[in-house]
């Protein structure tokens, strides 16, 4: 149980060419109605039963749930089955990431894992299902791997056979078709002080439109567009940031523009990719860990190392309160423990390695990637000294109107200054909106000059 294990002898370890991937084989796209979920997970439990098997996840809302609220906790009754400290942490330690058990070593006296019974509460609408069991006879990825074609609204690749097609599934997991969003991140000093810097974000996922098909998203080459506006401090507010995603990324690469609300003006932004600083980051995060991993992965050798069990944050409903001020979360090294809850739960590992003569802060990433949603949880992330540099962590939740899980809290955790900033603290704003209908107009670059 402690050793990564092959789920099949079709997995490879090390990158696979796109001329020698075939599509998978009609006995394992058979696979995903019985002995693997619909998503590519095993269904059955694990073999000591600390990890149950699947049931279809939540289906309903809870009681007294509504749309618009935050979301009431499904398993607020559920005890602390064990808590992961320094001090124990040899008894885990099968179970922990490096990066894991590195933060439990830098902070001893404070970090700590109260770890719950595993519920695996994952769920998705049927028609994303039924188009995964499509997508598995008929995706492919593009040349260099750079994009995919031949999918369309469920993950491409339910059963991937390489690090590439693993990648995508987590970069196109589905999370509704359109969201609206308004909350913000704090990068807080050492000591704990922080500046709460507020977003308004929309994004329009085409690729998981109902109405999508391959045909209609390669004719398009639009995976999905966004758009994100700075509403305080007053010192940023104003500034805007736009990008359209491209499936296909041969054809054409990532769009994006900034309005710069000083001087009025929208411009091209080639440099919003790859380990650019992220957006009022204060340096503590790159582009493309926004979201866990995005964007084209041409800068890296993917490899699939197989599944393990590990210990990950999920239904993270109590993180998700809104009776939590931003104080009650944001600490001095980490956030809060107390109002996190750890499960087992399988995992698929990708290991990303540096492609020899590029650059990139990162020269290792190791993503532990959630078996039932693609959802990555953690992301070991290491420097050009073979040393961890970050520990990237993302608190997931099914949001059941939809339903989809997603995370409600990212967090990039800096080894080295002992900083960390955590993006998408939203207890105390109005909850996402998955029902919000927007069209492509907008999302022009006429509408980020008109609104501003």
């Amino acid at each position: 149980m402690n050793k990564i294990t092959l789920l099949t002898s079709a997995i490879t370890l090390s990158l696979v060419s796109v001329a020698a991937s075939a599509k998978v084989s009609s006995s394992d796209v058979a696979k995903l109605t019985n002995e693997l979920t619909p998503m590519g997970a095993v269904r059955g439990p694990n073999a000591d039963g600390s990890i149950p098997g699947w049931a279809g996840g939540i289906t309903t809302p809870p009681p007294g749930y509504e749309v618009g609220m935050h979301h009431i906790d499904p398993f607020a009754d559920d005890k602390v089955l064990y808590t992961v400290t320094n001090a124990n942490k040899a008894q885990y330690a099968d179970f922990l990431t490096p990066g894991i058990s590195k933060m439990l070593e830098t902070y001893p006296d404070t970090y700590k894992l109260e770890v719950y019974q595993t519920r695996r509460s994952s769920s998705y609408p049927q028609y994303v299902y039924d188009a995964t069991l499509k997508n598995a006879a008929n995706a492919e990825l593009v040349e260099g791997g750079n994009g995919i074609k031949g999918a369309a609204i469920g993950v491409p690749f339910p059963i991937p056979k390489n690090g590439l097609e693993a990648i995508w599934n987590h970069i196109l997991r589905f999370r509704g078709t359109s969201a609206t969003r308004f909350g913000g991140q704090a990068a807080p000093t050492a000591s704990g002080d922080f500046t709460y810097i507020g977003f308004d974000e929309a994004i329009l996922l085409d690729y998981s439109s109902p109405d999508a098909t391959p045909e209609s998203l390669e004719e398009s080459n639009i995976l999905f567009k966004f758009k994100q506006k700075i509403t305080e401090p007053a010192r940023l507010a104003g500034s805007k940031l736009l990008v359209h995603e491209t499936m296909d990324q041969i054809k054409k690469p990532r769009q994006a523009w900034l309005w710069d609300n000083a001087r009025k003006r929208l411009s091209r932004a080639p440099n919003v990719a790859y380990d650019a600083p992220g957006s009022a980051s204060d340096g503590l995060r790159t582009t493309d860990d926004f979201d866990m991993y995005n964007g084209a992965p041409d800068r890296y050798n993917w490899e699939l190392k197989g599944k393990k069990e590990l210990l990950i944050p999920y239904n993270s409903y109590k993180l998700h309160s809104d009776k939590l001020q931003y104080e009650d979360i944001i600490k001095p090294g980490h956030i809060a423990t107390d109002i996190v809850r750890w499960e087992k739960h399988r995992v698929w590992v990708v290991e990303a390695t540096l492609k020899d003569g590029i650059s990139h802060v990162y020269k290792k990433r190791t993503f532990y990637i959630d078996e039932d949603s693609w959802q990555i949880h953690i992301a070991d992330l290491y420097d050009n000294r073979d040393e961890l540099y970050r520990v990237a962590v993302a608190y997931g939740l099914n949001y059941y109107e939809v339903p989809t899980h997603w995370s409600t809290l990212d967090v990039y955790y800096d080894l080295n200054s002992r900083r960390y900033i955590a993006i998408g603290l939203d207890n105390q704003e109005t909850m996402y909106n998955f029902q919000k209908e927007m069209s492509s107009r907008d999302f022009s670059t006429s509408s980020m000059k008109r609104n501003r």
